[in-house]
């Protein structure tokens, strides 16, 4: 799992990228925000990323509010790491965007623990997008019936919206996903061999 990490204190990001090495993690350490800007934009960006709120180039709260309107980004999970820790600066880093908040200095096992419950709701987030991704395409390709079908009583051909008649598994073949094996039931047999035979 890659994790985004972006801080300009230079001892912070070494010893935040030893951690999540340790952790199992594999980060991508970021200097300021401008950097990270550009990792969140690349082809595949982690999916969650550890934010200073103060740094040179774009802040932790302006790239928290880019994540969330850019529509691929929503699923990230965002940690903003601070220095304030007044009621006011915590709730507009949630306001924000942000999913978890954290002072600085902070204890080592509670972001442990905090980053692997956000790579757990990160990565549910990601499946269950490409489900909802899956399921629309899937839908997309699902053809339907509905409404009433005009069918000739004496030949049972359906009359199409050109104002043609088809013969009826011609028709269900072009609206639905049915196809057809062609046999005889017992009662057509039946009157086919008497026919036959007379």
């Amino acid at each position: 799992m890659r994790v985004l990490m972006a801080d300009d204190d230079a001892m912070l990001r070494h010893g935040l990228g030893v951690q999540l090495r340790k952790w199992g993690y594999d980060p991508v350490v970021c200097a300021n925000g401008d950097e990270a800007r550009r990792v969140l934009r690349s082809g595949e960006p982690p999916l969650v990323a550890i934010l200073d709120r103060s740094m040179p180039g774009a802040d932790g709260l302006t790239l928290c509010a880019e994540i969330r309107a850019t529509p691929h980004l929503r699923a990230t999970y965002v940690v903003l790491l601070t220095a304030h820790d007044t009621r006011d600066d915590m709730l507009s880093g949630f306001d924000g965007g942000a999913d978890e908040y954290i002072t600085k200095p902070f204890d080592w096992e509670m972001l442990r623990a905090r980053l692997k419950t956000g790579v757990r709701i990160a990565t549910l987030q990601r499946d269950l997008a490409q489900k909802v991704t899956e399921l629309e395409r899937a839908l997309a390709n699902v053809k339907q019936l509905s409404g009433l079908l005009p069918i000739c009583s004496y030949c049972k051909r359906i009359r199409d919206d050109g104002d043609y008649w088809q013969q009826l598994e011609t028709y269900l073949g072009d609206h639905s996903e049915a196809e057809f094996s062609h046999g005889v039931c017992p009662e057509c047999l039946e009157h086919a061999t008497r026919d036959f035979l007379q």
